[in-house]
């Protein structure tokens, strides 16, 4: 990597949630984790820290802004986003950067808009101009509009689910940004846009994702110009105007090839629509699953319709009763989202033997359940994600408890939805993952690699927010195949700069 000609002075921040709009429980400030300053940069993680980490290698001044990370949930407070994109202007104002780099998500919506990232990448730009460089990694799931790519320089996704690529999605915007900073790069961004929802089929190392990154490695091998090719397999709890799946590529000056690539590529998700299902376990085929199968305990089951990973509320109730009702032989541990059951618990304090209500606090149509256990652990619910997704992010479960009900279930109560895709989420709470037979995550992808070695993966369709079902949900803007009737779309691309966007 080449060091910068001075020492330019880049602000920097991360501003990350994915947002689902279907969620009741709405994403304030007390669920981002916030951090400012130099603070930021101790133990960064993700995007963030291959951007700080190689533009200082570079000879960079980096001026640190803030950290908040708020995971996944329901759409964020608009007046606390509100705050956050101020701060973020001011200190623009303030430092007046030679370069903005930034780590987002890119499916950010807010009570007020579905499009956060784009409606604060304009006011990045309004205050910056035309000249300064932006440079922005996201997940691969993001909602990208042409006012985000319109507004930056930089735009590109990490290219794997589950996402362990996220450090390399950062160091290569900082690479992006210090060639632009030199005069090495003048980049052009061409999209294409298929306007669908996919059901499912999201993992990149098989099946139709795999087939079309595949391809997009294929083609940027062949084209130098090329500097990055992004596949954005949209989040499907957000709703709006020209959403779907999206292809962007980043050139070095106009390549003339770049529209029909970006265009093939997209056809190949309409082509390929009807590979894009998933093949999940019911809730008893799962616990028979892990009842016949002592060899390969612990299971690590993947609740897919309570995934707090993909923004539900997690207060799921139906594992824990399928495995207190129906599986007495097995010993278990499963996390539930629930505030008030936590406050209990840590009243009554560790030993006390308490019965509470627990669960179905947020999520319409679940149901609570009654369960009787020991107060085993009480903790502030803190700890540092270990695995290769989210190494190094610190989570918040908020005050948590833990129950140990019938000598065998160990219940998790958080006071906010807890990121359970690594197994710290257990460990910092003295579960002991290699003593039980089944762990329940509320996580469909990335706790695979972060389970790796440790427990067997495993995904059940349970009822939820968090999972689509044909006819379940309302999508007032967006089209979701096959639920819609969507005819052959006309894909067409775009080419991005600063302020506007073009069809060619």
């Amino acid at each position: 990597m080449q060091e910068l000609s001075k020492p330019y002075r880049i602000l920097v921040a991360r501003f990350c949630h994915e947002s689902h709009r279907l969620n009741p429980r709405l994403t304030d400030e007390d669920l981002f984790v916030v951090e400012r300053g130099n603070d930021i940069l101790r133990s960064p993680a993700g995007v963030l820290k291959g951007l700080t980490e190689t533009l200082v290698a570079a000879g960079a001044n980096i001026e640190p802004v803030f950290s908040a990370n708020g995971g996944a949930g329901g759409l964020v407070n608009h007046d606390f986003y509100l705050r956050m994109r101020e701060e973020l202007l001011d200190a623009v104002r303030r430092i007046k950067p030679d370069a903005i780099g930034l780590d987002l998500h890119g499916a950010m919506g807010t009570t007020e808009t579905p499009d956060a990232e784009g409606d604060l990448l304009g006011a990045l730009r309004h205050v910056v101009g035309p000249k300064v460089p932006i440079g922005i990694g996201l997940d691969l799931h993001g909602h990208i509009t042409p006012r985000m790519l319109d507004n930056t320089d930089i735009c590109i996704a990490c290219k794997e689910n589950p996402h362990s690529d996220f450090v390399e999605c950062g160091q290569k915007v900082a690479e992006l940004l210090i060639e632009q900073l030199g005069g090495r790069l003048k980049p052009v961004t061409v999209s294409a846009l298929v306007p669908m929802i996919l059901p499912g089929a999201a993992e990149t190392a098989s099946g139709p994702l795999a087939e079309i990154h595949a391809k997009a490695r294929e083609y940027a091998a062949l084209h130098p110009s090329i500097k990055d090719i992004s596949i954005y397999n949209v989040f499907r709890f957000t709703d709006d105007d020209e959403i779907g799946q999206v292809i962007t590529i980043l050139s070095d000056g106009p390549d003339a090839d770049t529209p029909s690539l970006a265009v093939d590529l997209a056809t190949r998700f309409w082509v390929e629509r009807e590979r894009f299902k998933d093949d999940l376990l019911t809730v008893d085929e799962v616990f028979e699953r892990v009842r016949s199968s002592p060899d390969k305990r612990p299971f690590a089951i993947g609740d897919m319709g309570d995934r707090v990973a993909a923004g539900a509320p997690g207060d799921g109730t139906i594992l824990l009763s399928a495995a207190l009702d129906g599986y007495p032989g097995l010993r278990g541990a499963v996390p539930i989202t629930d505030p008030v059951a936590a406050a209990r618990a840590i009243e009554a304090g560790v030993g006390t033997t308490i019965t509470l209500s627990v669960g179905a606090g947020f999520t319409p149509g679940f149901t609570p359940r009654l369960i009787t256990g020991r107060v085993e652990h009480v903790s502030d619910g803190n700890f540092v994600v270990e695995g290769p997704v989210g190494g190094g992010d610190l989570c918040a479960m908020g005050p948590t408890a833990v129950l140990k009900v019938d000598e065998r279930i160990h219940v998790l109560l958080t006071t906010k939805p807890a990121d359970t895709t690594d197994p710290a989420a257990f460990t910092s709470q003295n579960i002991v993952i290699e003593n039980l037979d089944f762990i329940v995550v509320k996580s469909g992808f990335h706790f695979v690699l972060n389970f790796a070695g440790l427990a067997t993966p495993v995904l059940v369709n349970t009822p939820g927010v968090g999972y689509y079902r044909k006819n379940q949900f309302d999508y007032p803007k967006s089209r979701f195949w096959p639920e819609h009737d969507i005819a052959s779309p006309e894909i067409t691309a775009r080419r991005h700069s600063a302020g506007a966007s073009i069809r060619i």
